[in-house]
């Protein structure tokens, strides 16, 4: 580990030790820590307390990025609730595609279908899919990776809150 990554890591440690000793002084933060659904909601919590306690391990300080055209992470973050898409490269039979999304879901109960492979990877933030043959929810979180068969039904229920969710989706048709 970085001496620097090895200063964040303790910091984040204190951050948190200090925030699990106010449960014990403040009664009603139990109960709100207990109430959240997911990391984000402890990260703002946590930052409404007034700790600091980061994303996730890993997960680079999103301000300290240089943001270039040549970096993918450094593109503008949508609007809250809105979704991006910019297409890196295609050919005939296949398209790669940057998806960024900031606290966003699809509305009306819409499902999704391509009729093309689709294989995505998270490069920042988290994304939850609703699957409909299975009705089984999957969550994604940076480096995980998932494929879709071609016309599988399937939904974003939601994804992060800024700096937002951003993944590499790569969609191909089969030859022949």
């Amino acid at each position: 580990m970085a001496k620097e990554d090895l200063k964040k890591f303790l910091y984040k440690v204190e951050q948190l030790q200090q925030m699990v000793n106010s449960l014990n002084h403040f009664d009603d933060r139990r109960d709100l820590l207990a109430a959240c659904e997911d990391h984000n909601q402890v990260v703002s919590l946590a930052r409404s307390w007034g700790y600091e306690i980061g994303r996730r391990w890993g997960e680079a300080d999103y301000e300290l990025r240089q943001l270039t055209e040549e970096n993918l992470l450094g593109r503008p973050i949508p609007l809250d609730g809105q979704q991006d898409k910019y297409l890196i490269q295609e050919s005939s039979h296949w398209r790669l595609e940057l998806i960024s999304s900031c606290n966003s879901a699809c509305y009306h109960n819409r499902w999704d279908e391509f009729k093309e492979h689709e294989w995505m990877l998270i490069l920042r933030g988290s994304l939850l899919l609703r699957l409909k043959d299975s009705d089984s929810m999957v969550e994604l979180n940076v480096g995980d990776h998932f494929y879709l068969a071609p016309h599988s039904l399937h939904r974003l229920e939601k994804t992060d809150p800024s700096p937002g969710s951003a993944w590499l989706a790569l969609f191909w048709i089969e030859e022949g």
